[in-house]
């Protein structure tokens, strides 16, 4: 890998990181915010978290374009731990959707509003 190769490599693997890393921290927010009753601003975060997963898919998608699928990019420690936090932001957006609306019918009643 050339030397300019491997720095657009590692700019990537940052922000993926990154994105991923704010999806995670989104999402955490949407479900303190719902613990609270905020529920519209709860979901303006965990609409944020999506959008930061977007982002980090993006980016994702913009590494295996350069891989090409083809094995060309080494699997880095830091390449790996990026992986992880996104996959961790994408469980966690998923699960504080379903916590939130657990909030919200509880904060309803308990019905199914």
């Amino acid at each position: 890998m050339s030397e300019i190769m491997a720095i657009e490599f590692e700019e990537e693997i940052m922000l993926l990181l990154v994105q991923a890393g704010a999806a995670r921290s989104a999402a955490i927010s949407a479900l303190r915010l719902a613990r609270e009753g905020r529920f519209s601003e709860a979901q303006q975060q965990l609409a944020a978290a999506g959008e930061s997963i977007s982002a980090a898919h993006q980016q994702q998608t913009a590494l295996i374009g350069l891989d090409e699928g083809s094995g060309k990019l080494p699997v880095t420690l830091i390449l790996v731990h990026a992986q992880d936090h996104l996959m961790n932001a994408m469980l966690i957006q998923d699960l504080a959707g379903e916590i939130i609306e657990l909030y919200r019918r509880t904060a309803a009643g308990g019905t199914d509003a």
